[in-house]
């Protein structure tokens, strides 16, 4: 019998489908590993796969990777008679990302 979802794996294709319920379930893994009848070890193995996979999905739809710089600015009047700074009336906001495309790393030191 040949398991597609794990390579040189003792453990059926069924009790995988079945973790993968207890997962999606929200099941911790010994409740899981009690309920398939499994040990606890395998079940936080196939845990573990199913979290790299789900992150590794979620990183291919993220649109920006790298340093990424976030700033904001206030454009308008300078200075008309109520309040002053950031509440300013007549002011506009303007908020900026951007993302480098060479990315060093930040050391700090």
């Amino acid at each position: 019998m040949k398991n597609r979802y794990a390579r040189r794996s003792r453990v059926s294709e069924r009790k995988i489908r079945e973790i993968v319920r207890y997962f999606a379930a929200d099941l911790t893994a010994i409740q899981a590993a009690q309920l398939s009848g499994l040990n606890r070890n395998t079940v936080n193995r196939y845990y573990r796969a199913l979290r790299e996979r789900i992150l590794l999905a979620c990183e291919a739809q993220r649109p920006m990777f790298g340093i990424i710089e976030v700033d904001e600015s206030f454009f308008g009047a300078r200075r008309v008679k109520g309040k002053r700074g950031r509440g300013a009336y007549g002011k506009t906001v303007v908020f900026g990302v951007f993302e480098r495309s060479n990315a060093r790393k930040l050391v700090m030191g």
